[in-house]
């Protein structure tokens, strides 16, 4: 199969879809791999790597586009990039399309076979392409959120561990998952004082075993968030659910009753937010105030490490990657359910069920009927 990788074009994304490592194992299963010339520059790889990995350079984006059989990326394309899209296509990579409508429907007019990283999912639930940034994405959260507490970014100028004679902040956490679970660990590792919010008893026991005393753990409801939030000074978002629209958690009515000066951080922005108050920002221009309250709700938050990002989540997609390229994705597809829910369109139609109930008038098709 011929393989493509392209610079990635989102604001400061310097994530790659594939490292020389990753080529080499491309090139060594008997497959042809297609690399944009400074594809890899912003995490570190030089094209004389992916050279003597085995790769063919290409200078222009679009000539690697129509030469993939299969294109391997870290974002979802842009709009400049739909007109490129051709039939029968399988791209690989995080699509997030219950927030992107028109990334959606041209996926469906161009019949690209997508196979969304965040929606590949395990036998046991696990979200195996998903982890590795979300893995990131909780611990940057703290770190981040620290840094905006901070007077001149708008914060309220509250250290997160304080120092003796002085109180610690109160960093409250919506969701215990993957990026809940790891932003705790940072903030209970920091000194902060920490409430965590999940719906499910069982994971809130876990995480009670695994911190004990150092947190407070509460069930997720209306009454309890809007408790825990009044006292907090960072505020984490980390709700999830899978390839779906995320819940509105942190209601727009909390911002007047918060501390001035409180920051939130809204990790699940790029399936749509679970604050009812934000809208996706860039890292150029990351965070906004309302109602006093620091709001930073970067899309691609892993970007800003893409070093360690992209190593990361390439050590994830490698294995189902050479899947897909040995056998094609029909074939992929009947051996491994993870990747069967990855797919997200096939053919113009979508056959994600999370995605489809997140538009009215679209309907799911089941993969099975159209492989």
């Amino acid at each position: 199969m011929r393989i493509g990788c392209v610079k990635e074009i989102k604001n400061n994304e310097f994530r790659v879809g594939l490292t020389p490592d990753n080529v080499k194992a491309y090139v060594a299963a008997g497959h042809e791999v297609y690399i944009e010339k400074g594809a890899g520059l912003g995490s570190g790889f030089s094209d004389a790597e992916y050279a003597e990995a085995g790769a063919k350079l290409i200078a222009a984006a679009a000539e690697v586009w129509q030469r993939a059989e299969m294109m391997v990326k870290v974002k979802e394309p842009l709009e400049c990039e739909y007109p490129l899209f051709h039939d029968g296509l399988i791209l690989y990579t995080y699509l997030h399309l219950a927030a992107d409508k028109e990334q959606m429907d041209a996926l469906l007019k161009g019949k690209v076979k997508a196979v969304a990283y965040e929606t590949l999912q395990e036998k046991d639930g696990s979200l195996p392409l998903l982890i590795p940034m979300s893995q990131i994405a909780g611990r940057l959260s703290i770190q981040e959120g620290a840094k905006y507490m901070e007077k001149k970014f708008g914060g309220a100028g509250v250290l997160l561990a304080g120092v003796p004679g002085t109180p610690k902040a109160h960093v409250v956490i919506l969701g215990g998952g993957t990026v809940g679970a790891n932003a705790c660990k940072i903030a209970v590792g920091i000194g902060a004082d920490v409430t965590i919010i999940d719906v499910n008893l069982r994971r809130l026991e876990q995480l009670d075993d695994r911190f004990g005393a150092r947190i407070q753990t509460l069930v997720s409801t209306d009454s309890n968030i809007e408790k825990a939030v009044k006292d907090a000074d960072l505020v984490i978002g980390s709700v999830l659910v899978p390839g779906g629209s995320t819940p509105k958690l942190f209601k727009r009515k909390y911002l007047s009753e918060m501390k001035d000066g409180a920051v939130f951080v809204d990790v699940a922005i790029d399936q749509g937010g679970c604050g009812e108050s934000s809208h996706v920002t860039t890292h150029d221009d990351p965070v906004f105030i309302e109602e006093g309250v620091v709001h930073y709700c970067v899309g691609n938050m892993p970007g800003a490490v893409p070093r360690t990002s992209t190593i990361a989540l390439t050590n994830a997609t490698l294995r189902y990657g050479l899947q897909i390229a040995k056998n094609g994705l029909e074939a992929a597809c009947k051996e491994s359910e993870a990747i069967y829910k990855g797919v997200n369109t096939y053919d113009g139609k979508l056959t994600c069920k999370n995605v489809a109930d997140a538009f009215e008038g679209y309907e799911h098709t089941d993969l099975c009927t159209l492989i």
